[in-house]
């Protein structure tokens, strides 16, 4: 189980670090990172607690996205890559706007819905191969 999630967590932070990339880098690409933020706020917020400050709602966003995610892959990703992979970025993309989430960062354009799901490809494949490599 430990090299499933050491997987996992490699595949969970190359997502990141792929959306982290084009989030700064191309004006059209999806920003995850802004609906994360929005899940996290609610979250908090039932709990009685209000991040303020903009960077530490970031980095609390970027660490449960890394942990959720790379759980996910862990359990998922390792033996089936394409379908865990489709599965999260499909979800990312439709599964906002169910929870009271704004879509809008996602799902606004075809191009911001397929990359997401890319994004979420390209971690399921990245834990893929780093469980093959290490197994």
């Amino acid at each position: 189980m430990n090299r499933k999630l050491i997987a996992g967590l490699g595949g969970a932070i190359a997502l990141n670090m792929l959306h982290e990339y084009l989030r700064k880098n191309y004006a059209g690409a999806p920003h995850v990172n802004e609906v994360g933020e929005q899940a996290l706020s609610q979250g908090l917020a039932k709990a009685g607690i209000v991040l303020t400050n903009h960077q530490a709602r970031y980095r609390a966003t970027l660490a449960a996205d890394v942990a959720s995610n790379g759980l996910y892959y862990a359990l998922t990703a390792t033996h089936l890559p394409l379908l865990s992979g489709t599965l999260a970025g499909v979800g990312a993309v439709y599964l906002p706007s169910r929870m009271g989430l704004d879509d809008r960062p996602v799902a606004s354009t075809d191009q911001k819905k397929l990359m997401t799901v890319g994004y979420y490809l390209f971690g399921a494949v990245v834990t893929r191969l780093i469980y093959k490599t290490i197994r």
